[in-house]
């Protein structure tokens, strides 16, 4: 595996980082530090910017759910056109070709679960290639984007004794 760009992984983990401090770290110039953020953004290694949210306690409602799909690869072309075809749906917020007993693998959202229904049931399904899809919804988050969700909450375990 080539090791990640120094620079790119510091803002993997934090993209909220100044240029100064950045650059602190990574003894280089802000100008410098600036130039290859902009260069990663120009060719599209750096995609854009999220901040992780614990969506419970910033009041988002709505559901979110894992779906598998099972496709039928084309000719010319395997899953790509299709795959992209399905990410572009606006409740499509994550899109993957995975291995194993199933195709892709795909982060759905949606007001409530009777709106992922609709949008499987629909949407998706009804796409020509689709063979079938396999619905799993989230319960309950506890890391997400590598943050612990409620860390700060969690109560220590208690001791056992024998």
């Amino acid at each position: 595996m080539i090791p990640m760009d120094p620079l790119i992984q510091l803002l993997t983990l934090n993209s909220n980082r100044s240029t100064a401090e950045l650059a602190g770290i990574l003894s280089l110039s802000e100008d410098e530090v600036r130039r290859r953020i902009a260069a990663a953004e120009a060719d599209g290694t750096i995609l854009g910017y999220n901040a992780v949210v614990d969506r419970q306690k910033a009041g988002q409602s709505g559901v979110t759910a894992l779906v598998e799909v099972r496709i039928t690869p084309e000719r010319e072309g395997g899953f790509d056109r299709l795959a992209k075809r399905i990410a572009k749906f606006d409740q499509v917020r994550e899109c993957f070709l995975m291995s194993g007993g199933y195709d892709l693998a795909i982060l759905v959202e949606g007001k409530d679960l009777l709106d992922v229904a609709n949008f499987i049931a629909e949407k998706l399904s009804t796409l020509g290639g689709v063979l079938s899809t396999a619905t799993h919804f989230q319960l309950k988050a506890y890391k997400q984007a590598g943050f612990l969700v409620n860390a700060a909450t969690d109560e220590e375990r208690l001791p056992v004794s024998p």
